[in-house]
């Protein structure tokens, strides 16, 4: 039944599809389709606009107008769908695909007396583990146990050269765009995280563009889900590989 009521309204001209009105919807209601936000369906709204403030393009704002009446039943329904959905793939796929292969190994910047393989000698590697994608490292991995954990945006070993040397080394570490990807599988991917593994202190790494923005608050949410008080920071690097800013997110 459709009432008169307070609803949340989405400019699309001015939503850059930067996803951080995502995890700051308790209901599920805001998802990014075809990199914009979009209102899922009207009845998952409550139309108080929590998701105002974290918009960088004022591209949200509530009015008042007939639609589906809010309702609490369907939206716990839905979370519960969204949580279905974003269970934890099988560490190995049916198909043995390579990137899902559970991996540790010893990062070549560790190798007995700092000398590496000569085919590797110029640029060492710190990675230790694989697979590094946000989506693909299950809750249960053995190397997330007790880890120090980096968080990268996908693009910024692009943008910084020493990106493993001054970011990477000692730490474990998971990429993923905030912008591309789902973020309610990603807060929920940190959250079963931050209940199972020991993570000692996370740090993320994200690019000055406003959609990597959205990044370290999905982490910050998966936190907050999780009850775990650990120590993150955030590192903001520019277009041109420069560390623009580091700042403490959580104490």
């Amino acid at each position: 039944m459709k009432i008169k009521r307070k609803i949340i309204q989405i400019d699309e001209e001015k939503c850059d599809g930067c996803g951080l009105c995502v995890p700051s919807c308790a209901e599920g209601a805001i998802q990014i389709v075809e990199g914009k936000a979009r209102l899922v369906a009207e009845k998952f709204c409550d139309g108080l606009g929590a998701c105002l403030g974290e918009c960088p393009q004022d591209a949200l704002k509530v009015i008042e107008r007939e639609a589906e009446d809010f309702d609490e039943h369907a939206v716990e329904e839905h979370l519960k769908s969204m949580s279905v959905a974003h269970k934890e793939e099988p560490a190995t796929m049916a198909c043995g695909c390579p990137s899902t292969q559970i991996q540790s190994f010893v990062p070549v910047s560790s190798f007995p007396h700092g000398q590496p393989p000569a085919s590797t000698a110029s640029r060492p590697s710190a990675l230790t583990h694989w697979p590094v994608q946000i989506r693909l490292v299950p809750p249960t991995a053995p190397f997330l146990k007790g880890a120090t954990l980096l968080v990268a945006a996908d693009c910024t070993p692009f943008a910084y050269p020493n990106f493993h040397r001054d970011f990477l080394n000692g730490k474990v570490v998971m990429v993923g765009c905030p912008k591309l990807d789902d973020a309610q599988a990603y807060i929920q991917k940190f959250t079963d995280i931050f209940n199972t593994a020991g993570i000692k202190s996370i740090e993320v790494v994200t690019m000055e563009v406003p959609c990597c923005q959205g990044l370290p608050m999905i982490v910050k949410k998966g936190l907050e889900l999780s009850g775990k008080k650990i120590p993150m920071n955030q590192v903001i690097i520019s277009t041109r590989g420069e560390v623009l800013k580091t700042q403490k997110l959580v104490a």
